[in-house]
C-alpha cells in the first residue's frame, strides 16, 4: 500500500489553518450567522475556513478536485480533498465547544487520509491508510484502538439527534434498549470516541460525505467497522454506522429489524 505521509501532513497544515481561524471567530460577539436552504445554520468562520482551505489546496494539490459542506464540488473516482469546515455548527454558535474541522483525501472512492480538529477541546485526530490512527490528547499523542467489548448488552451507544430517525425512532431506541448505556454526544466527536475504544458504538441517520469521510478513516484505521445504518461500506449513502467491529452484525440486526 503507498504511503500518504506527504498528503497527511497538507492534511494537517490545512488543519492549523482552519484552528487559527475558528478559535478566533468562537463565542466571537460579531459572528455572523445565516440559514442555507435546508434550514441549517452557518457561520462566517464557516465560509472563511473552507475558502482558507481552498486556497491551500489550489497551490499545494492544485490537480486535486474539492468538496466542501459550504462551497460545493462533487466526488469523482480520483484523489478529491473531502472538507467540513465546521462539523457542529449549531454548537460552534451557542458557544457550546463540541465543534471541528473535518479534512479527508478520498482516491478512488475510499478515504485514503483523514483529520479531524477540534481546538476548543485541545484535541485533534488523524489517520492515513495503511499507517494507523492517532490522537493527541493534552499534548500527548497516543495511537487509537477501538475497544474489545463483544456484547451489546455490555455496549456504550451514541447518536446525534434522537429527533432525525424520523420513522426509524423505534429502531433506533431497540437498539439503546439492547446496549448498557447510551448518549448523544454526537456529531465528529462520537465517532472518534469509537476510534479511541471509549465509545462501542455511533450513527447518524442522517450525514452527509463531508460529515463521515474523515471519521470513517480514523475508526477502520483503529481497528474497528464503519458503513451505513443498513449495512453499506463507506461513508457516501446518507448515515453512518461506526463500531469495534465486534458489534456491527448485532447493531445492524436491531437497526435493520433483520
Amino acid at each position: 500500500m503507498p504511503s500518504h505521509a506527504d498528503d497527511l501532513s497538507v492534511a494537517l497544515r490545512l488543519a492549523d489553518a482552519a484552528d487559527e481561524i475558528t478559535t478566533a471567530r468562537f463565542r466571537a460577539d460579531d459572528l455572523v450567522v445565516d440559514r442555507k436552504p435546508d434550514r441549517t445554520p452557518v457561520t462566517d468562520a464557516d465560509t472563511a475556513v473552507e475558502d482558507a482551505i481552498r486556497a491551500v489546496l489550489a497551490s499545494a494539490r492544485p490537480d486535486d478536485a474539492i468538496l466542501g459542506e459550504e462551497r460545493g464540488g462533487t466526488l469523482g473516482e480520483g484523489r478529491t480533498w473531502i472538507v467540513d469546515p465546521i462539523d457542529g455548527t449549531k454548537n460552534f454558535l451557542r458557544g457550546v465547544p463540541a465543534w471541528a474541522t473535518l479534512i479527508a483525501l478520498v482516491d478512488g472512492g475510499s478515504p485514503v487520509v483523514g483529520v479531524v480538529s477540534a481546538p476548543a477541546f485541545g484535541r485533534r485526530w488523524w489517520g492515513s491508510a495503511g499507517d494507523g490512527s492517532f490522537g493527541s490528547f493534552g499534548g500527548e499523542t497516543r495511537r487509537l484502538r477501538v475497544s474489545g467489548v463483544r456484547s451489546l448488552e455490555d455496549a456504550y451507544l451514541s447518536t446525534t439527534d434522537l429527533n432525525a430517525w424520523g420513522p426509524a425512532r423505534e429502531r433506533y431506541l431497540a437498539l439503546v434498549s439492547a446496549c448498557w448505556e447510551s448518549r448523544a454526544l454526537g456529531d465528529y466527536w462520537q465517532h472518534c470516541l469509537v476510534a479511541e475504544g471509549a465509545l462501542d458504538l455511533a450513527t447518524d441517520p442522517i450525514a452527509y460525505p463531508w460529515d463521515l469521510a474523515a471519521v470513517q478513516i480514523l475508526v477502520t484505521e483503529a481497528g474497528g467497522t464503519f458503513t451505513d445504518v443498513t449495512g453499506r461500506p463507506g461513508f457516501a449513502h446518507g448515515s453512518g454506522l461506526a463500531s469495534n467491529g465486534h458489534l456491527h452484525e448485532a447493531a445492524l440486526s436491531v437497526l435493520t429489524g433483520e
